[in-house]
């Protein structure tokens, strides 16, 4: 298993939800973090009670993944602060109004920027360094529904299944290079997100749970490259 003491890692959508949990599960890794997401408030908070359990070196920047030169502005903060980034997890994501016949082209919108776009920028941002060092490791975070479709998750679906396509091709562009491409899929997890959302009566996924396959993504040998890993509930 590769050691991940004193690697470094950048996440997206940190503030809460899944991001939040991969932050607090990296650090008891002894891996040093920066948090990116919107709500500055929450990212101090993450950061602290991560502070109060590891003796890690963590820090926040507030970022908007739907714009381009925020999320460069992210990893050049990184870069400085460290010297170095080793793990890049894309978690930000939204969930909104995913039916076609709602009509609802905000929520369209804002899905494409954030689950799509704001992907492919924070790759586009850590690639080069990436390939330069002839290492690291990009976590996506995808879901089932870029497996199943339903009639309430069609446009939500449409963006996860471009997440695993992303995450497949990108794999394929990086064989011998060193760099790594990993996407998770969890099931439904207990989040901000899915309050309100019924499970059929099954637990629902914990953070946790989709961080330790994240953890077992990086553990891999140097030669091993984990493409795919999906988490469902019992």
């Amino acid at each position: 298993m590769m050691n991940l003491n004193g690697k470094v890692a950048v996440i997206t959508g940190a503030s809460s939800g899944i991001g939040a949990g991969i932050a607090q599960a990296f650090a008891q890794q002894h891996m040093n973090v920066v948090l990116g997401g919107r709500n500055e408030q929450r990212l101090k908070e993450v950061a602290s009670n991560i502070q109060e359990e590891t003796q890690v070196q963590v820090s926040t920047f507030v970022v908007d993944v739907t714009k381009n030169e925020e999320v460069n502005h992210l990893v050049e903060f990184a870069q400085k602060q460290f010297g170095k980034i080793d793990v890049l997890v894309n978690s930000a994501g939204q969930m909104l109004s995913s039916t076609v016949t709602d009509g609802d082209v905000e929520a369209w919108d804002t899905m494409l920027d954030v689950n799509v776009k704001g992907m492919l920028y924070g790759i586009n941002a850590v690639l080069p360094k990436f390939l330069e060092q002839s290492s690291g490791h990009i976590i996506n975070i995808a879901s089932i529904s870029g497996f199943e479709v339903t009639k309430q998750s069609t446009l939500y679906s449409m963006t996860k299944t471009a997440v695993h396509t992303l995450t497949q091709g990108l794999e394929k562009e990086l064989a011998k290079t060193g760099v790594r491409a990993t996407s998770i899929s969890p099931g439904m997890v207990e989040t901000s997100m899915t309050e309100s959302t019924d499970w059929g009566g099954r637990k629902k996924l914990e953070p946790k749970d989709i961080a330790e396959a994240a953890i077992y993504a990086l553990q891999q040998p140097a030669h091993v490259n984990v493409n795919e890993v999906t988490v469902r509930p019992v």
